[in-house]
């Protein structure tokens, strides 16, 4: 405990162009006989400190719950941290000036000890206020057995002692602080760099427990990965619209993409976990992104945190794909050009083996048939309903069907040549945008 002892020659050695009444809240005006007194005292105390250690831990495991808890498990430790505490008190009152650094440094590293241990900051202030009673209360005792009209002294010291408990409250409290703050900072990190090795497929087996604890996920349940990309501002905002509420997933933010490992619902019978909280949710149960310019892509689930790294990679295919004017794509409901993301070389061999007759007509013309080609495919055949989203004719729609057989030498009637047409026309799609 550090105490700042002045004496009144200290007080009279500034200058003061203009005198001030002396009131109980300046420092206070010890003389002679006070410091006499006070040291004596704590003299006494400082022979009979093992004892105060015992008083001051009896108070603790009496009236602190959270250091019942330290005692039970390492009495000797805080044994000896209440002791070097009380002894930086008490030769604080002996040498104010050469203690205070020592006396410092000391609740300074109790502070940030305990922070790292987890004991709660009310609890470390309450033992610090108690140790400060401990002792104000042993001098008024010591005083009084020895000298008993000495006692009216101590009245002189009790502002200072009382101030230097609230420094060092406040010391030990800043201490807990920063380290807490440091502390949650490596937490941090350390979770991101746990996330970074899920979703790259490097984690080692033995991280996955520690990994489902930074994570706040089971290490054994069904995951998928939910990628997504556009500006800044509006990438966090579809970040937090892509999932209904209660999904239980871990974002993990990146340059240009974020991602979010997803635990899969699907398992779940009634879709609530045993806290009784909404159960995670499955990637068709995921809504469309509302904001514009942003592009989402949701991919299969997989087995485990072990497996994180292939959700990804599905993920990043069902990114692939997603227009670059924004909206989200579901890799289950877009196989077809994920084959053809997967493998940009056949696709593009298999647009041109397929449609290349047709690529290599007039711009205008090219993109006429493409586009009666593609409508009539979304409109499952029918040459009426193309017709009627093309504004044209449907003779029209089959003039322009028959001109795409002619040229492409593949007719429209025969499963495995339209079949081939189709992933022709999405590895068209997918490739050039």
């Amino acid at each position: 405990m550090q105490h700042a002892v002045r004496s009144r020659a200290a007080i009279r050695t500034g200058l003061t162009p203009v005198p001030r009444p002396r009131t109980p809240s300046v420092a206070s005006l010890m003389d002679a006989d006070a410091l006499r007194v006070l040291h004596r005292a704590a003299r006494a105390l400082l022979d009979d400190l093992p004892d105060l250690t015992d008083r001051l831990v009896a108070l603790l495991r009496e009236q602190e719950p959270a250091y019942r808890t330290a005692l039970t498990k390492d009495p000797t430790a805080t044994w000896q941290e209440a002791h070097r505490s009380l002894r930086h008190s008490v030769t604080s009152l002996l040498d104010p000036r050469g203690a205070r650094d020592a006396a410092r440094r000391c609740s300074w590293r109790i502070g940030a000890a305990r922070a790292e241990q987890g004991l709660p900051l009310d609890a470390l202030l309450h033992a610090f206020r108690l140790g400060g009673s401990l002792v104000w209360q042993r001098l008024v005792e010591e005083t009084s057995r020895t000298a008993p009209e000495d006692v009216r002294l101590l009245v002189h010291v009790a502002a200072d002692v009382w101030n230097f408990v609230d420094e060092h409250c406040t010391l030990v409290a800043d201490a807990y602080r920063q380290t807490e703050w440091q502390l949650g900072r490596r937490r941090e990190n350390r979770a991101r760099l746990l996330a970074a090795g899920l979703l790259d497929g490097t984690s080692r087996i033995a991280d996955l427990p520690e990994a489902a604890q930074a994570l706040g996920l089971p290490e054994y349940g069904r995951y998928y990965v939910v990628a997504v990309t556009g500006a800044p501002p509006a990438r966090s905002d579809a970040a937090r619209a892509v999932l209904p509420p209660g999904a239980r997933v871990h974002w993990h933010a990146g340059t240009d993409v974020d991602y979010g490992i997803v635990l899969d619902g699907a398992d779940s019978a009634d879709g609530a976990d045993d806290d009784g909280l909404p159960g995670p949710v499955g990637p068709e149960d995921a809504p469309d992104a509302p904001v514009a310019g942003v592009r989402i892509g949701i991919g299969s689930a997989v087995d485990g945190l072990a497996s994180v790294g292939d959700a990804r990679r599905r993920a990043d295919t069902a990114l692939e794909i997603c227009p670059r004017t924004g909206g989200t794509v579901r890799l289950a409901d877009h196989l077809p050009a994920a084959l053809v993301a997967s493998s940009p070389e056949l696709g593009g061999a298999l647009a041109e083996r397929v449609l290349g007759p047709l690529l290599r007509l007039e711009a205008a013309d090219r993109e006429v048939l493409l586009d009666t080609l593609t409508t009539w495919l979304d409109c499952d055949g029918s040459a009426q309903r193309a017709g009627e989203r093309l504004y044209c004719h449907r003779n029209t729609v089959l003039n322009r069907l028959r001109r795409c057989e002619q040229l492409t030498g593949r007719s429209l009637a025969r499963p495995a040549d339209l079949v081939e047409i189709s992933l022709a026309l999405t590895a068209r799609r997918v490739l050039r945008d």
